[in-house]
């Protein structure tokens, strides 16, 4: 029988909680009961959960804070469900020896999954509190009511969680039966409670995995290839380690890297190493000026996302368009880093991955380690959401501490990060659609041609895809392009409108060779797949003569949807009619995150400069539904930061390359929106506190991208569409 490591309180020792690992039968899939979010692979409450002797709790989770606020509305969510003060909730977060395996932060699920987990476990354990206080004050559990972690009797007596914890077994499979806190009772849930990691951020304080000093730690750097693929023939090892500072030269294949004692000596090595490198081969980039037609020829899996027919009108006027995306990079603010230590035969990694879990597997592999000797340990990094170059540095760093014998800090340099992070893939959609006579669409066709979007490390059927893993002298290979099935889907995200039409037929082309190293980037295939759909209900209600709100609500049924376009069509003062004046107009779009999660919609008010071309936002509104709200003002700002990224995204950038590799390397190169083009963004929220929390940390990215195209005249929309598309 398969077993399954759990954890388990046995004893107070003088420095605190001792905590052992055991090993308990799991249930075979024929017996195991079904369990929501993320409680369906960690069944075990002491995997979420601890009541300390001093009656705080301590919450485990895998989810990772990326500077969304995920962390505060956890604990919003624990503190609720116990009765405790948010002040006495603390929370570990994405620690392989600690926390349980929730995969990658990702998706916009945290709350979904990992916030139903805690939210199930924590009501159940306030469930077994109650349980034992019936039991030691002879009272019924009617009886009893919870203020701050202490049970009271109806006689006053009173019991506090901290005596309760000591015969409190929490090592016990969830059954999630015990009802959660209603939302009319809820005192934590629902109120904007500051997040405890911003004031260092602004104050200059120690804030991120860049910030972590260890004793003895050395600083490392790499030297990287010309291009993809090519191989290290020579170097001048002795004059770098003669170098001041110096402390390893490492070589391992056509892995290279340096250790030195101060930062600016291990950068100033770098370039002495670079300089003397031989190197070889590697793979050609196509061509820039026909990117898209290389795409198109490459070898494909086409499969049907989707189709519906139906009798019918048929269509009286037919309308084509194609869109595009290039490949646009992460852009972190800080590059990304690790710190490795290795100590008595074991190896400990501070990083600021998405999925620590998954990343130990792929570095049990490249460094041919025991899984037990190997500790991954979250700590935020200084900007990203999706596949960036945090989980190759954590490899970069590992590697160089066990060579030197030295804890390593290891950041990358700023065109470590810019040419060899994985890319949010290039995208080409075809969109064709029939009108009938009376201006309503009666056929819709779309194809989208793209490159996978997840290439993150421990993929199924993968061998490493860790960056330094292909340049070892036993190398790993990367694991093929694959697609996230739907209905979340990768590349077809957000693919299948959600609009009524009589007949519908969706095509993914997913796109197998990778002519460029690609994975997930913020929303994967959704904002490129709304901004072509927006953008061509527009040219659909322009030929139908339609106002382009009024059009996308003769064409949407669900309720939710239709509040949110009313919603921000209300709060913009949209009226019926409008049209831009060739210089300044508005746009609107609407889109439910994967299908499945926020409903958002957009409208955005663009001006564009006659003389140079250039586009500007100037405002913006949005309205997002995520049922019920833990946080109002993190969600807000996760709407915000969305709408000004995909500002970013559809105004300014592009990954710049030639025939012999990636030219954007810098900010000069790669070029992204400025504080003053930042637009002045209005958000609303409609709360529905009885319906479950809808992921939303990805919501707003698409609609933005599409909102920016003006109410202008026919002859002025392909200058206000400035493609980032």
């Amino acid at each position: 029988m398969p077993a399954t490591l759990t954890r388990r309180r046995f004893g107070q020792a003088a420095g605190g909680l001792v905590v052992a690992f055991s090993f308990s039968p799991r249930r075979t899939s024929a017996q195991a009961v079904s369990l929501p979010g993320s409680l369906a692979n960690n069944r075990m409450l002491d995997s979420w959960l601890r009541i300390e002797a001093d009656g705080s709790a301590t919450i485990f989770t895998g989810k990772v804070e990326l500077g969304q606020g995920i962390l505060i509305a956890l604990r919003q969510i624990a503190a609720e469900e116990l009765d405790l003060p948010l002040a006495r909730v603390a929370i570990v977060s994405g620690d392989t020896a600690r926390t349980p395996d929730e995969g990658h932060t990702s998706g916009s699920q945290s709350i979904e999954y990992g916030g139903t987990a805690i939210r199930l476990a924590c009501s159940e354990a306030r469930a077994l509190l109650l349980d034992q206080a019936t039991k030691k004050l002879g009272a019924s559990t009617d009886s009893l009511s919870v203020v701050d972690g202490v049970i009271v009797a109806s006689d006053g007596r009173k019991v506090g969680y901290g005596e309760l914890s000591a015969a409190l077994d929490l090592h016990r499979e969830a059954t999630a039966k015990v009802a959660p806190k209603p939302p009319a009772r809820h005192a934590i849930v629902g109120r904007s409670i500051p997040r405890h990691d911003i004031p260092a951020k602004v104050t200059g304080g120690a804030a991120y995995v860049q910030d972590i000093r260890l004793p003895g730690m050395a600083h490392g750097r790499i030297v990287r290839p010309p291009r993809y693929g090519a191989r290290l023939e020579s170097v001048d090892e002795a004059a770098a380690r003669a170098m001041p500072g110096v402390v390893a030269v490492v070589r391992d294949g056509s892995f290279l890297g340096v250790v030195a004692e101060r930062e600016e000596q291990a950068i100033k090595a770098r370039t002495a190493l670079g300089g003397s490198a031989k190197w070889s081969g590697g793979t050609e980039m196509p061509d820039p000026n026909r990117l898209f037609d290389h795409l198109m020829a490459l070898p494909t899996q086409t499969t049907i996302v989707g189709e519906k027919q139906t009798a019918g009108p048929a269509g009286t006027k037919t309308v084509e368009a194609t869109y595009r995306r290039p490949f646009q990079a992460h852009a972190s603010i800080g590059p990304s880093c690790a710190v490795a230590e290795f100590k008595d035969g074991k190896l400990t990694v501070w990083t600021h991955s998405q999925g620590v879990f998954p990343l130990k597997r792929d570095l049990v592999k490249a460094l041919k380690m025991d899984a037990a000797a190997v500790r991954c340990i979250h700590a935020e990094g200084s900007g990203c959401y999706g596949h960036n170059g945090a989980d190759d540095v954590a490899l970069d760093a590992a590697l160089l501490a066990r060579a030197s014998g030295r804890p390593v800090r290891l950041q990358w340099m700023r065109d470590d990060e810019f040419a060899w992070e994985p890319y949010g893939s290039a995208m080409l959609a075809r969109a064709k659609a029939s009108l009938s006579a009376d201006g309503r669409i009666v056929d819709w066709h779309y194809e989208v041609f793209s490159n996978t979007h997840s290439t993150r490390p421990n993929a199924p059927g993968t061998d490493n895809n860790l960056l330094a893993s292909w340049y070892l002298g036993e190398p790993s290979k990367p694991g093929p392009a694959t697609n996230i099935p739907q209905p979340a889907g990768g590349s077809d995200r957000n693919a299948v409108p959600l609009y009524d039409f009589p007949n519908w037929r969706i095509v993914n082309h997913l796109i197998t060779a990778m002519p460029v190293r690609v994975s997930a980037l913020r929303t994967l295939g959704a904002y490129a797949n709304v901004f072509a759909l927006e953008s061509f209900m527009d040219e659909l209600a322009a030929a139908a003569g339609t106002d382009p709100v009024a059009f996308r609500l003769a064409h949407m049924k669900d309720p939710r949807a239709r509040a949110v376009i009313e919603a921000v069509a209300k709060k913009a003062g949209w009226k019926d009619g409008d049209k831009g004046d060739g210089t300044r107009g508005r746009g609107v779009a609407f889109a439910k995150y994967k299908n499945l999660s926020v409903y958002v919609a957009v409208i955005a008010e663009v001006e564009v400069d006659r003389k140079s071309g250039s586009v500007g936002v100037r405002r913006a509104w949005a309205v997002a539904d995520a049922g019920q709200v833990i946080n109002p003002d993190g969600l807000i700002n996760q709407i915000e930061g969305g709408m000004i990224q995909s500002t970013s995204w559809t105004l300014h950038e592009a990954v710049r390359f030639d025939d012999k590799g990636i030219l954007s390397r810098d900010w000069a190169s790669y070029p992204i929106l400025t504080m003053p083009e930042v637009p002045s963004i209005q958000v609303e929220l409609i709360d529905r506190p009885n319906d479950k929390p809808l992921g939303s940390g990805e919501g707003s990215q698409g609609p933005m991208g599409r909102g920016h195209r003006q109410r202008l005249r026919a002859r002025d929309r392909q200058a206000a569409a400035r493609p980032a598309i």
